[in-house]
């Protein structure tokens, strides 16, 4: 006779991953690599703005940086600005004590050089007009921030492992984008940052899926399959994302092949056994749902090289 499996509670669950926190804590820092965003700015290059003191307005020739890259750069920024949004909801997950408030505070010091060195960089080089930037930080934050789970643990914990990927293929390919190898080191540097939060998160719910494989499996499911970036509601998100995608920054293609997939095979999501009805269930909304996103991401590879086809023959 079978027995049905036995289902945890997040305090459970939450007492029993703690030693894996500390464990990820103490290997990210020793992995982590200490650098400083001044040392990415070409100070020496600016020059003083129109306003107070009476500079140089901006003007879309300042920029150096390809159209492109410049409407990811907007958005990646943007979406970074919003740190006070996400420490609120990952202290709302975690917690304030122990392994977990410490990583919590870890975690958000070093995103906030993020959002430092790409506005330095930005600024002083004048790579986007400052005064719409400005109104777009404005703007965004007022919106607010909420987890897209509430402060479920497991899901809040999926969800910023997909998205660290997500962010740091982003930032790694707009600064390729760039035409800028300044802009390219700089975008590298936090994209390392990046990989090695994804790394922290994915083994935390890799550990899960031992713990509690169905919980952790339902999890997964609804994270994946509801799967918005945190920068969704910027202003024109939309637009620009298709922009972002036609210059393949990031689009369904990257989404699938290089987020989605390389973390479901490191949990071994469709090896499991021992899964409860319910999780068997989420296992196969999830695996129709990649199927999904593949098919839409060849459709949109096809309509975006006929797209470039005819703009070659209008040069031609």
């Amino acid at each position: 006779m079978s027995i049905a499996p036995v289902s945890k509670s997040e305090v459970e669950l939450f007492i029993e991953l703690e030693p894996t926190v500390e464990k990820e804590v103490n290997r990210h820092i020793s992995m982590a690599e200490e650098w400083f965003p001044h040392q990415y700015v070409p100070y020496s290059d600016g020059r003083t703005y129109s306003g107070v003191l009476d500079g140089e307005g901006w003007e879309p020739g300042d920029s150096k940086v390809s159209p492109e890259s410049r409407e990811a750069l907007l958005v990646n920024l943007l979406t970074e600005d919003n740190l006070p949004g996400y420490h609120f909801a990952l202290r709302s997950v975690f917690g304030q004590e122990g392994p977990y408030g410490y990583w919590t505070n870890r975690w958000t010091a070093e995103e906030n050089k993020h959002g430092i060195v790409i506005r330095d960089y930005l600024t002083v080089t004048r790579a986007i007009d400052p005064v719409a930037l400005e109104r777009a930080r404005m703007q965004h934050l007022q919106v607010g921030y909420a987890m897209p789970h509430g402060q479920d643990m497991l899901r809040g914990a999926t969800y910023v492992a997909f998205q660290e990927l997500a962010t740091r293929i982003s930032h790694r390919n707009t600064g390729r984008a760039s035409g800028d190898p300044l802009c390219e080191q700089m975008m590298a540097r936090v994209a390392k940052d990046e990989n090695l939060h994804m790394i922290f998160y994915r083994n935390f719910i890799g550990a899960a899926f031992e713990a509690a494989p169905s919980e952790a499996l339902r999890a997964v499911a609804d994270v994946v399959t509801t799967f918005e970036m945190p920068g969704n509601t910027i202003d024109g998100f939309l637009r620009k994302s298709v922009s972002i995608a036609n210059a393949g920054i990031y689009d369904l293609r990257l989404h699938h092949d290089e987020v989605l997939q390389p973390i479901l095979r490191k949990w071994g999501v469709f090896d499991l056994t021992g899964l409860d009805a319910e999780a068997e269930q989420a296992r196969e909304k999830l695996a129709a749902y990649l199927e999904g996103i593949d098919q839409a991401a060849a459709r949109f590879e096809e309509r975006r090289a006929a797209r470039l086809a005819r703009k070659a023959a209008r040069q031609a």
